[in-house]
């Protein structure tokens, strides 16, 4: 993390708190330095409330924490993201997020990152490991017989099961991603220079 500038607003920061695992974003807050070093210190968020003119961590009286995972300032120094694992709802309301967004949103590139990682590990009894490991036939096959059930499943009428295929054959795709070097970032890149046209 670059020193992040207090400066610019009077000794406050803007704190955009975003979920580790799914990059859902769940609330903005504010901190000042001493509050950016008890987060750091404590390894739970802690903001400056501009309400009470005080120190408070987000959970101190409800219990839902917000446990830090990683800390960044933008190309101003002037905000931090913040990324965390929360202990239970975000917003006051009982929400995940104060912004009331789908949690399932950017799920896919954790996951990414977990099939990644279980390869990169050579994790002796994962399944992607497997996967991967007897080559691309392998894995494109894969991706091919799941394909096809989901075919098969869109011509019938049960959701639970078409959805269930759909997720398969997403899994399955990332591993060949993997074997073949490529990411979502560059398929999205792909999308997106489509899209321009």
């Amino acid at each position: 993390m670059n020193k992040p500038d207090f400066t610019k607003g009077n000794g406050l920061m803007p704190a955009i708190i975003q979920n580790y695992d799914t990059m859902q974003v769940l609330m903005l807050g504010f901190m000042n330095e001493e509050a950016l070093e008890k987060t750091l210190k404590e390894g739970k968020v802690t903001f400056f409330s501009r309400s009470k003119k005080r120190l408070w961590t987000k959970g101190e009286t409800s219990g839902n924490y917000l446990f830090v995972k990683e800390i960044t300032t933008d190309c101003d120094n002037d905000t931090l993201l913040v990324k965390v694992k929360p202990a239970g709802p975000v917003c006051h309301t009982g929400s995940v997020s104060c912004f009331n967004e789908d949690p399932s949103k950017g799920f896919l590139y954790k996951l990414e990152q977990i099939v990644s990682r279980r390869i990169d590990e050579n994790s002796k009894d994962s399944y992607t490991n497997k996967i991967f490991k007897q080559g691309i036939n392998k894995a494109a096959q894969k991706v091919g017989e799941e394909a096809v059930e989901l075919i098969i499943e869109a011509k019938d009428d049960n959701m639970t099961l078409f959805r269930n295929e759909a997720a398969d054959l997403l899994y399955h795709l990332l591993i060949l991603f993997k074997a073949k070097g490529v990411t979502l970032s560059d398929i999205e890149s792909v999308l997106k220079d489509r899209h321009k046209k």
